[in-house]
Order: structure tokens, then C-alpha cells, then sequence
């Protein structure tokens, strides 16, 4: 049976990755069958993936796009289960401690305060849901869990991360399964693995490398090592690591799809850790934990949120009751984009992506309609950076499918902010705001702390947002004793190791990343 797929062509950033990084990089392989619809051969599928062969399939993408805002809910508010949740703050209520935005670091904060000390929360969030970018929902069309806002696979070395995760198990929490995520990659009409592995070159370049010391000998042959000072920019990065070759075929375009600038406009942190295998490894992350919750993200957040000493508050924007809740609060955890708290300075915006989405629904479908479930496309052929087909993740059993297809482009004034773009404008100016924060802080009395990726300007991947908010909090009320995580805590800790995204601000010169290490 031939591999059908009307309407797209056949991503991932990220995240992941782009995501997710950088992960946004990343690419891989994955070799499984491909369920009850199976493929004739790869170059059959070359064809079907580029949209851009005929008009029909260009205007049925059209067809499909949706508002970025959130057309596909509409503005319906989504309690996750929560029974708690309300969309307006209680005027006559005190708090110990209030969390400005319903993500993993406003959460996380509300919780700890809630748990070991036994004071009052309120989280409030201007989205008419709880969990920030993670939030997901079943499809209402379809039954289909999905991201709302991409796809986010869970993965990381971090036992002080993986052990909060955990935690809530007991409290009826979704149980963490096992995920190894792979991604393939459509490069110059051919499905290849990315990250770079011995078979993304042997399907490129027509070689016939066979094991790790073969690999490492070509790596060697194609690098181009960066300037003695260090590398300056993402390009010289980038070929430092796979050479001009791969650069070429994979991350130049890529890049500039992603960043609307080319690769030696960017900071070296976005290339500077590409993942390459010098193996067959088709695995996106090479992290001991791979995981996805098994009920969902929001699920998840809905059992950590749920305390008899935390109020949640959506559609609720912070700005709109500022002087009540600066006098009505405790503390404020403020979570949101640093450059709005401090509008007033009169500084410019920091710069961000954003991502358009088009959703396509397939009904009463035999098996996927993609080979994977993140198929990226770093050429310039298409506009899309990849295209999520959600069913595959931890194996959906429903009778339809859903495929949503992401563009990166630039943020709107409404858009939501995704990705800090790092470059000197904004390495330069985020810095000013850095120091407003550091100096309301203090002047502040420890009142506010800013947090998080967006009131950092930092790209987190998922376990580094868990570790800072959990560290932050430790430091913040100077070394409590955190019972519950114990081993991670205090005199007796064991040593951390936390996944990174890029830092704006971050010096890269000089820096090598180990390209055997897939890290």
C-alpha cells in the first residue's frame, strides 16, 4: 500500500525542538514500520512530500490555516479539570505569594510555597488555560491529544528534574512513560536522520561509512576549526562541528527559515550544539530520561496545581490589577516577557519568533498519514520548518488523525512569544533589563523575583525551567529544608546535571562542543 498523504507534504523543533537547541536543530531517524500504511520505497515518498509540485496541494494548504491566537478553541476557558479555577481575582483575599503566569516556573513556585509552607497562592495567567506552552488538549474533532502550542517531548540527565515530575504520581498525577522520540528530516527529496548520524552522510553524499571510526574520520576530514579567538557567529560554529557540506544541506536554510537571519547574524549558541552521532543512534535527545505524561501535560499541571492552598485565576492579565495584587501579595513571582513588565523605561521590545500553525484533520483513517511523528524540512522548498502528526505520539489508538504544520516568522502584537533571538542588538539590550530586575529586586525588599524563560530571555528547555524554578525558590528563602526532595537539597545533594538551552548573554568564544558525544 502506498503512502498517501493529501493536502501536506510530509517536523520537529523544536522542538524541539526546535525544537527545541540548539534543539531547534535537531533531527533524526526513525525506523519503525509505519503502521498499517506502510511505504513502497523512500524515493516514492520524496515525491509526496514537496507540496510545491502542484497548485492543487498548494491551495489545500491554504485552506487549512488557522489563527496563531487560537482559533481552534476559540477563547473557551479550559480548566483542565480543575474545579478551582476562576477567571477573576478574589478582591478580598490576601496572599502569601502570587504567580504571574500558569507555566512550569509560576507553577512550580506556587506549589513549593503552598507545599513546605503551608501559605496561600494565587497563580493567575492572561491565557484561558493553565500550563503555559506546554498545554495540550483532545482534539474535540478528533480525540486526538495535542499541543496547543507544538510539540514538547520531555527528556533529561536532571534526577532533581525527573524526581519533581514524579512526585505527583501519588496525587493522581499522569504516569511519565517512556519516550524516545525520533525525528526524520525531508533534505534535497530524501527522508534522512537529524541529528546527523552515519546514516543521515551515507544517504547524502552516496558513502559507506559503517562504524564510529569511520564517522569520526570523516567528521575530522569536513570540519573547518573556528578562528584561535573562538568561534564568532552560528556559520562558524555550525561547520566547526559538521563542516560546509552539512551546513549547506541542512542548517543554512534551516536557520534562516527559522531566525529570518542567516546563520552568521546569529549567536554561536545556536549552533554550538547540534547534536551528531557518530553512530547509528536515530534518537532526537540522548537523555536517561525520555518521557511524556501519559494523560497529558495539562493533566499533569491540573494535579500539581491542585492544593487546598492555591487559587488559580485565568483570562486574568496581571497588568490589569497591578496595584491590588502589589499590595495584596506577599511575594510575586513574575514569569511573564521582561521587556513588558518594564514597558514604562521606555527601552525597546526584545525581539522573538513566533509560529503560525495549520491544522489538518483526517477522518475514519487507516494507520498515519505521516511516516513520523515530527517530519522536518530545512530547505527552502517549503516555508514550513516541520509538519506533527500527534497520534503517534505514545501510540493514540483513535480512528482519526491530525496533522498541524508550523511556520516560524516574525512576532505579531498579539502573537505569543516563542524564541529569543539571540544576537548583539539583543544580547545588548537585554542586559538593561537584566539590570532593572536585579535592582527592583533588591529595592523591592526580595518582594518580586523575575523568572523563567520569558522574564530571563532565555531559551529553557523543559528539565533547565524545572531545576532554575526549583534552585531560584531554594535560594530565595535561604536554604529551606525541602523534605520532600531531600537528596537534592542541601549539605548532602548529590551533583546536578540540568539540560541548557542557548542564553542570551552567554560568551561562547573559544568554545567546543564534543561532537562525539551527541550532546
Amino acid at each position: 500500500m502506498t503512502f498517501k498523504c493529501p493536502g501536506w507534504p510530509v517536523r520537529a523543533l523544536v522542538v524541539l525542538s526546535i525544537g527545541q537547541t540548539l534543539m531547534i536543530l535537531f533531527f533524526l531517524h526513525k525506523s519503525t514500520p509505519y503502521s498499517s500504511t506502510s511505504l513502497e520505497s523512500q524515493e516514492n515518498l520524496g515525491g509526496i512530500l514537496n507540496p510545491l509540485g502542484t497548485t492543487q496541494l498548494r491551495q489545500m494548504e491554504e485552506s487549512f490555516k488557522t489563527d496563531t491566537s487560537g482559533q481552534l478553541l476559540g477563547l473557551r476557558l479550559d480548566n483542565g479539570g480543575l474545579r478551582t479555577v476562576t477567571t477573576e481575582i478574589d478582591m478580598s483575599k490576601k496572599y502569601d505569594i502570587c504567580s504571574v503566569g500558569a507555566g512550569l516556573s509560576g507553577t512550580i513556585f506556587a506549589e513549593r510555597y503552598a507545599e513546605l509552607y503551608d501559605k496561600k497562592a494565587l497563580v493567575i495567567d492572561s491565557r484561558p488555560h493553565f500550563g503555559g506552552n506546554l498545554y495540550d488538549y483532545v482534539d474535540p474533532e478528533t480525540g486526538v491529544l495535542m499541543n496547543k502550542y507544538g510539540a514538547h517531548l520531555f527528556h533529561t540527565n536532571s534526577e532533581k528534574a525527573w524526581h519533581y515530575l514524579n512526585m505527583f504520581e501519588r496525587k493522581g498525577a499522569p504516569k511519565w512513560e517512556r519516550w524516545d522520540h525520533e525525528v526524520i528530516g525531508m533534505v534535497k527529496g530524501k527522508l534522512v536522520p537529524i541529528p546527523v548520524n552515519i546514516n543521515t552522510v551515507n544517504r547524502l553524499f552516496n558513502l559507506a561509512i559503517r562504524n564510529e571510526e569511520e564517522m569520526n574520520k570523516w567528521l575530522e576530514d569536513v570540519q573547518i576549526p573556528c578562528p584561535e579567538s573562538g568561534c564568532e557567529d552560528a556559520e562558524q560554529m555550525a561547520v566547526s562541528r559538521v563542516g560546509k557540506g552539512l551546513f549547506q544541506s541542512i542548517f543554512a536554510d534551516y536557520t534562516k527559515k527559522q531566525w529570518n537571519k542567516e546563520a552568521k547574524d546569529l549567536d554561536a549558541l545556536v549552533t554550538a550544539r547540534i547534536p551528531v552521532r557518530n553512530n547509528f543512534d536515530p534518537r532526537y535527545f540522548g537523555d536517561k530520561y525520555q518521557a511524556l505524561p501519559s494523560k497529558g501535560y495539562t493533566a499533569w499541571f491540573a494535579k500539581v496545581l491542585d492544593h487546598k492552598n492555591i487559587d488559580v485565576a485565568l483570562t486574568v492579565d496581571y497588568f490589569d490589577h497591578k496595584d491590588h495584587l502589589d499590595e495584596a501579595c506577599g511575594k510575586i513571582v513574575y514569569t511573564g516577557p521582561i521587556d513588558r513588565y518594564f514597558a514604562s523605561e521606555g527601552f525597546e521590545k526584545l525581539e522573538y519568533r513566533g509560529i503560525e500553525f495549520e491544522i489538518k484533520r483526517y477522518y475514519n483513517t487507516d494507520g498515519y498519514k505521516l511516516p513520523n511523528s515530527v517530519v522536518n524540512f530545512p530547505g527552502p522548498e517549503v516555508d514550513y520548518t516541520r509538519i506533527v502528526e500527534y497520534r503517534h505520539f505514545l501510540n493514540q489508538q483513535t480512528p482519526h488523525t491530525v496533522t498541524v504544520a508550523e511556520y516560524s516568522k516574525d512576532m505579531g502584537p498579539n502573537d505569543d512569544p516563542y524564541y529569543p533571538v539571540p544576537n548583539p542588538r539583543n544580547q545588548a539590550l537585554y542586559e538593561k533589563y537584566q539590570k532593572l530586575a536585579e535592582d527592583r529586586e533588591r529595592e523591592s525588599g526580595g518582594k518580586i523575583h523575575f523568572v523563567g524563560r520569558l522574564a530571563n530571555y532565555k531559551y529553557f528547555n523543559m528539565d533547565a525551567t524545572i531545576v532554575n524554578a526549583l534552585d531560584t525558590f531554594y535560594e530565595v528563602e535561604g536554604h529551606p529544608d525541602m523534605k520532600d526532595m531531600s537528596a537534592f537539597f542541601g549539605e548532602n545533594a548529590q551533583d546536578e546535571v540540568a539540560g541548557e538551552g542557548f542564553v542570551v548573554g552567554d560568551k561562547t568564544k573559544g568554545f567546543r562542543a564534543n561532537y562525539k558525544s551527541g550532546t
